[in-house]
């Protein structure tokens, strides 16, 4: 490469400079070229000491699902007996790698996210001094993608949960995990923002990070630089697939909540005012002569028996806020509802013709209806159905979710699983556990389930 004279001039004090600092360097060893512990009697900032407490309590995470294949030609018993296929449904295993954070030792609780271990059969927790272990899931949460493992390992080291609601934007926040199935890893950031809300989960809360957050990084802590729980990493908004600096990660307040509910109830319980609601839209804004309101949650429909009910919210009003927060949308009326405590004294602000009122009441939880299976069928003997519930509602998701399902059952060996939708039977939808009911009730020859399971929707045959 030519450089001039005068560029030459130019970056000749530079040259001196670097000649300057680096020549000390080049006559020393390599073993002399590391950085001193401490430089003018100050020791050098560093996140090791801080990881050393940390980095035990993080635990890689390895779920196995079985997943039957349908084949017309190797459904048909004839072409098994003509090729000498083996009887009996084929499978294939779907496997998923991410991470998750002890938080109490003692009892071996795991966190991690539902989206780790859904409809997972089997389960495998490598702790970080190398021991692999099956893990039983107490608990699954697909609303705030939460799950609660437990793992029977002795002196296992648990992380100190933070309180989420004393973090700013700008904390440094630290994640660990196990991205890509690299081994365990280390990233930075700071806070970049909190209470997201994407608008893709049940209900969302989330803490924004430039901590880089991978797969594999799903479940696995974000730390304060004190080493305390303040975030499960969950997921991250990329184009291309990678990392580009905006990570979302569930508040340590809100998973905490989560987990006590998952581990004495086995399910989360969750108020409601008892309202169905829309976004304000120009159009709407116009008809309810609201003037230059353009933000709010519409109420369109009043159940009966609810706490709206009660305190006498009608149809037409417009909430613009809930316990002293403001509601910009439907979907954040939903957020602040089903984060909110159960029985919880809240204060509802509407405009009632164009005219602000305050409301008092409280909201109470979601009731959704159960169907049991040894009553409805011998074949679906062991599984527990409940209403779907109001989150996959708003992503047009009706039926009944699969609560639980005994491993023994028929249900179990045919590929059902906790955690499943079930949006039709025989190609004929359900809205709710009483519709199934009704559906079962007819004792068809044949029970063929749509199943909506994560993203993905496939037909399942119960022998």
């Amino acid at each position: 490469m030519h450089v001039s004279a005068s560029r030459l001039r130019l970056f000749k004090p530079v040259l001196r400079a670097a000649c300057a600092m680096f020549a000390p360097l080049a006559l020393s060893s390599l073993a002399e070229a590391a950085l001193p512990p401490a430089m003018d009697g100050q020791a050098l900032p560093s996140l090791a000491p801080m990881l050393e407490h940390v980095t035990p309590a993080v635990v890689n995470i390895n779920s196995k699902t079985r997943v039957r294949v349908r084949d017309p030609f190797f459904d048909d018993p004839m072409f098994r007996r003509f090729f000498g296929m083996p009887e009996g449904p084929r499978e294939r295993v779907q496997q998923s790698l991410g991470s998750g954070v002890v938080v109490d030792a003692a009892k071996g609780y795991v966190l991690t996210n539902n989206h780790v271990v859904e409809g997972a059969d089997d389960i495998a927790v490598t702790v970080a001094d190398g021991r692999t272990v099956k893990a039983k899931v107490l608990g699954t949460d697909p609303d705030s993608d939460l799950a609660v493992l437990q793992i029977p390992a002795e002196k296992l080291t648990a992380l100190p949960i933070a309180d989420s609601a004393k973090l700013r934007v700008g904390d440094f926040v630290v994640a660990v995990g196990e991205p890509f199935g690299l081994g365990q890893t280390v990233t930075s950031g700071i806070v970049s923002a909190l209470g997201r809300s994407l608008g893709i989960e049940g209900y969302e809360d989330f803490i924004q990070t430039d901590a880089s957050i991978n797969p594999g990084n799903s479940g696995g802590p974000l730390v304060n630089l004190r080493g305390e729980l303040v975030g499960i990493n969950s997921m991250i908004f990329s184009p291309s697939g990678g990392n580009v600096g905006i990570g979302f990660a569930i508040p340590s307040n809100l998973a905490l909540d989560v987990m006590h509910q998952l581990i004495e109830f086995g399910e989360v319980k969750r108020g409601a005012l008892g309202v169905d609601t829309q976004d304000v839209t120009p159009e709407l804004s116009r008809m309810l002569s609201l003037g230059d309101v353009a933000h709010g949650a519409v109420v369109t429909r009043v159940r009966a028996g609810s706490p709206a009910e009660a305190a006498g919210l009608k149809a037409g009003d417009v909430i613009v806020s809930l316990a002293g927060k403001p509601v910009a949308s439907d979907q954040e009326l939903h957020n602040l509802e089903g984060l909110s405590s159960v029985g919880a004294a809240v204060q509802v602000g509407i405009l009632r013709d164009g005219k602000p009122v305050t409301i008092n009441t409280s909201l109470k939880a979601q009731v959704l209806n159960t169907a049991k299976g040894d009553s409805l069928d011998p074949r679906l003997a062991g599984v527990v159905f409940t209403d779907s519930g109001e989150s996959l509602r708003r992503r047009g998701i009706t039926g009944v979710t699969v609560t639980r399902v005994a491993e023994a059952s028929r249900a179990y060996a045919s590929g059902l699983r906790s955690g499943d939708v079930i949006a039709a039977v025989n190609q004929r939808d359900i809205d709710n556990a009483a519709d199934f009911d009704r559906v079962i009730a007819a004792k068809p020859k044949q029970l063929v389930f749509t199943v909506v399971r994560g993203d993905n929707a496939f037909f399942l045959r119960v022998q």
